[in-house]
């Protein structure tokens, strides 16, 4: 292939370049403590198996989340309402960091773990402004197929 011309940047190339980041990263910080969100939408996924609890602005852009298995529950032990509030308390604990006082919840799936993380997340001090279910439901279901003939 041969040798490749390495191409060197003089210093005041290089301060010029710095200073552009530096403004940018200081327009994203005043961007980011602006719109610093007081509100917060959290989706708790339950299912037989596991507990996912994801935390979301309300715009929908996801900011944390957490799961029964991420903390370190195995086995069946993952679907309980023990590992759902132990979740609901991990992501309760960035939302007060991140100052999210008021929140609504999405709820979906059958698992042990529905009531216990709302619980959890009303036993913290959050103002819950809505619940929602959001559990698909079979409405029939597909054509059956026809009568097989022999």
């Amino acid at each position: 292939m041969g040798k490749k011309k390495i191409i060197q940047k003089t210093e005041e190339e290089l301060i010029k370049e710095r200073e552009e980041i530096e403004a940018a990263m200081k327009k994203e910080s005043k961007v980011a403590s602006s719109t610093k969100t007081k509100e917060g939408r959290i989706y708790v996924t339950s299912t037989y198996n596991n507990t996912i609890i994801t935390l979301t602005d309300p715009k929908g852009n996801v900011l944390t989340w957490a799961s029964a298995g991420g903390i370190g529950f195995k086995g069946s032990k993952k679907s309980t309402p023990f590992a759902a509030s132990k979740v609901a308390e991990t992501v309760s604990q960035v939302m007060e960091k991140l100052g999210i006082e008021k929140i609504d919840i999405f709820v979906k799936g059958i698992g042990g773990g529905r009531e216990s993380a709302i619980r959890s997340f009303g036993a913290k001090g959050f103002q819950i402004l809505s619940i929602t279910d959001m559990t698909p439901i079979p409405h029939d279901g597909p054509r059956a197929s026809k009568v097989r003939r022999v």
